[in-house]
């Protein structure tokens, strides 16, 4: 029988080993450059490097790749260098090696940067405005690496001036209640073993407001005096004057009429005015009428001025006996 044959071609991956990070010597100084080597043997074909910081990935990294010695897989080296600053501490730094024989699972290697650096200082006040008498707590904040431990405060480049007034309490200097002499400069100093730091702190005691209570004004009314007048005469006139004063003391803001004020002054006239009508009209009733002299009584019926004379005469003798009374 006739003889068939196929051929096939076996393709065998070389699956990368982990990864291992190297370079790094902790701690880092703040400001150093660091350089940091992800290196891995065993892949086939070469696998691939990738780095990531804070999840963030880096571009800018040098490859290399070179064959091992049997010649069939490959050892992959990565290079990462930067400039490390506070930022950076406690940051990780992660190496990936991806590769078709890992299914979607990638190796990684990761590494947690430890940075030293000096103290950062910043002084923050219990209260924006502070007042006389009251009391005032300078909280000085510092973060270093190392720690800072203990900070020390000043006042006006020497010592604190009232160790009794002015208590210290790890990094919170304390004033139990301020005064015009507390103004001036006061200034915090933190170190590690990287360096010093400080910050600086100007205090200005402000006086305590005068909160004086809130004062009612009382309106001043506004007066009138109403002046009434009645003369009797011959042709029997009644006047009535009325004058209206406002006072000069009144509130400079009322410029409207006061309404029941004019009402009361207008009753005021009419009942004065009534009053005056009705009393003048009794007097001129109970005086209605023609009254005589003495010398002219018994005279009226005379018809002549010779027979009046005569008349009046004789009527005086009996004057002393006629009276009149008006009741």
């Amino acid at each position: 029988m006739p003889v068939k044959t196929s051929k096939a071609y076996l393709t065998v991956l070389g699956v990368p080993e982990k990864p291992q990070i190297s370079g790094f010597s902790s701690p880092v100084m703040e400001g150093d450059l660091m350089q940091l080597t992800c290196k891995t043997s065993g892949s086939k074909p070469a696998a691939d490097i990738r780095w990531f910081k804070n999840d963030k990935e880096i571009k800018d990294v040098k490859y290399l790749k070179e064959e091992d010695a049997n010649r069939k897989t490959f050892t992959v080296s990565s290079t990462l260098d930067f400039r490390v600053d506070r930022s950076d501490d406690g940051v990780a730094v992660i190496c990936r090696v991806d590769h078709e024989s890992l299914n979607a699972t990638p190796q990684v290697a990761m590494q947690v940067l430890e940075i030293h650096y000096t103290p950062s200082v910043k002084i923050i006040p219990s209260t924006p405005f502070p007042q006389e008498g009251q009391p005032l707590i300078l909280t000085c904040e510092s973060k270093g690496k190392p720690l800072p431990e203990p900070v020390l405060w000043t006042k006006d480049g020497g010592e604190l001036p009232d160790p009794d007034r002015m208590v210290v309490s790890g990094r919170e200097l304390n004033i139990l209640f301020l005064n015009k002499t507390d103004n001036g400069t006061y200034r915090c100093e933190a170190t590690n073993t990287i360096g010093q730091s400080s910050a600086e702190y100007v205090l200005i005691v402000h006086d305590v407001p005068n909160t004086l209570p809130p004062s009612t004004i009382i309106p001043s009314l506004t007066t009138a005096t109403v002046t009434t007048t009645v003369a009797i005469a011959t042709s029997t006139t009644t006047s009535a004057t009325t004058s209206c004063i406002r006072d000069p003391n009144a509130l400079a803001g009322q410029t409207g009429p006061d309404h029941a004020l004019i009402g009361g002054i207008v009753a005021v006239v009419v009942f004065v005015t009534l009053c005056s009508i009705f009393l003048l009209g009794r007097y001129l009733a109970r005086h209605k009428g023609t009254y005589l002299t003495n010398e002219a009584k018994g005279a009226e019926d005379a018809p002549d001025a010779d027979t009046a004379i005569i008349n009046a005469e004789g009527s005086q003798v009996n004057a002393e006996e006629k009276k009149e009374y008006f009741i």
